[in-house]
C-alpha cells in the first residue's frame, strides 16, 4: 500500500475478493495430523514457534488461560495436559503472541482509505500496535499519541457526555475474561451498564425467546450432558469447524451410547468421521462415524422439518397417553393394586 495522494472516504464495508475457489471431493473426516499441522504452521508464519508453543501448554489449563477462540467448557475429569484445544485456538494464539508489529510508520506511509481496502484477516496479520493511535479532527492518517494525551482524551470525551448512559462500552469476544472484568468494572463505575459485547449481538434473539421460555436467556446444557444423554442433535452447526473441541465431546458421547442426529445442508466433515489428534489411535487409526443420521434439509427447509418433527412428538404423545390409560383402566378391572 502507498499513500493516497486524493484522500476517499473509508469503505463503510469490508472488503472481500474470492480467491483460488475450486471445488473439490467432499471430505468425510476432520481433525488428526493435518489439522495439528496446519495449527502450528501459524506459528511459524507468525513467527512465534518457540513462545507459542510455550503459551499452549498453558491455555485451557487449570491456572492457566482460557482460549481466546471459543467459549467451550473445560472437562473437570480428564482434561488433556498435552493440548486442550484446538486448530482454531492454535490460530487465536498465533494471532494473539505474534511477533510481528506495527509501528507508527506503518500508518503514515498509509491513509485511513488504504486501511479500509484491507480485510480483517489482512489486517490481523500485519501485527500488533506498539502505541497508541488516533485520528485528528478531518485528518487522513492515524497519528502517534501518548499514554496520557490518549487517557485525557478518552477523560474529557466521557465528562462532557450530558448522561453516562450516552456511552457504549464495546469490546470483542477475543478480550480476556480478565480484562473485560476490568473493563465492566470501569464502565458501571462510570455510572452505565451499556457493555454490548459480540455473545450479546449474536445471540439477543436467541436469549429473548429463551428467557420467557425457560427463565434465562442461555443454554442449560453441561458439558456432562453430552457424556451421559441418550441423543444429540446438531442443526445447522459444523463442529469440526466452528467449534472442533466439540467433537471430543460428541465421541464420549458417542462411546457412552448416545445417537447423534446432524441436520444441516452442508456436509459436516468433522461429523462423518472424526480423528482425534490426543490418542494414538486417532492420529494413526481410522476415523471414527460420529453422526447416526444425517439430515441435509435445504436452505430454509429448518422451519418445516422442525414442525414435521413437533407433530411427530406429539402424536406419540397421544398414542402413549392412549395405552397409558388403557392399561388403568384394565388394572381397575382386574383390581390390580400394585404395578406387575
Amino acid at each position: 500500500m502507498t499513500e493516497d495522494k486524493n484522500p476517499k472516504e473509508p469503505n463503510a464495508e469490508n472488503p472481500y475478493q474470492t480467491l483460488d475457489l475450486k471445488q473439490t471431493k467432499i471430505k468425510d473426516w476432520a481433525a488428526g495430523m493435518s489439522g495439528v499441522k496446519a495449527a502450528f504452521s501459524d506459528l511459524i508464519e507468525e513467527k512465534t514457534l518457540v513462545r507459542g508453543t510455550k503459551a499452549l501448554f498453558k491455555m485451557n489449563q487449570a491456572g492457566g488461560f482460557d482460549c481466546p477462540s471459543c467459549a467451550w467448557p473445560d472437562p473437570d475429569d480428564d482434561r488433556s495436559p498435552l493440548g486442550e484445544y484446538c486448530e482454531n485456538g492454535v490460530k487465536a494464539l498465533a494471532e494473539e503472541a505474534t511477533t510481528k508489529k506495527i509501528t507508527a510508520d506503518f500508518f503514515k506511509e498509509n491513509s485511513v482509505y488504504a486501511l479500509s481496502q484491507l480485510s480483517d484477516y489482512e489486517i490481523g496479520k500485519k501485527g500488533r500496535l506498539t502505541e497508541p493511535m488516533y485520528l485528528p479532527k478531518n485528518g487522513t492518517h492515524y497519528e502517534p499519541i501518548s499514554w496520557d494525551a490518549a487517557f485525557e482524551k478518552i477523560g474529557k470525551t466521557l465528562n462532557e457526555l450530558d448522561s453516562p448512559n450516552e456511552a457504549v462500552f464495546y469490546t470483542s469476544g477475543r478480550t480476556s475474561n480478565e480484562a473485560s472484568f476490568l473493563y465492566q468494572l470501569f464502565a458501571k463505575e462510570f455510572g452505565t451498564n451499556n457493555m454490548p459485547d459480540c455473545s450479546n449481538m449474536c445471540h439477543e434473539t436467541s436469549g429473548a425467546a429463551l428467557r420467557p421460555t425457560i427463565g434465562i436467556g442461555k443454554g442449560t446444557v453441561k458439558l456432562d450432558d453430552f457424556y451421559d444423554t441418550d441423543l444429540i442433535i446438531i442443526i445447522g452447526q459444523n463442529p469440526g469447524t466452528n467449534a472442533p473441541r466439540m467433537l471430543s465431546a460428541l465421541e464420549k458421547g458417542k462411546k457412552n451410547g448416545a445417537k447423534i442426529i446432524a441436520i444441516n445442508p452442508l456436509p459436516e466433515a468433522g461429523l462423518m468421521g472424526f480423528k482425534n489428534p490426543q490418542e494414538v489411535k486417532g492420529v494413526i487409526g481410522s476415523p471414527i462415524k460420529l453422526a447416526d443420521l444425517y439430515l441435509p434439509v435445504k436452505i430454509n427447509g429448518d422451519m418445516a422439518l422442525l414442525k414435521a418433527i413437533e407433530i411427530l412428538l406429539l402424536e406419540t404423545e397421544k398414542k402413549t397417553r392412549v395405552r397409558y390409560s388403557t392399561m388403568i383402566s384394565l388394572k381397575k378391572k382386574l383390581r390390580v393394586t400394585k404395578p406387575t
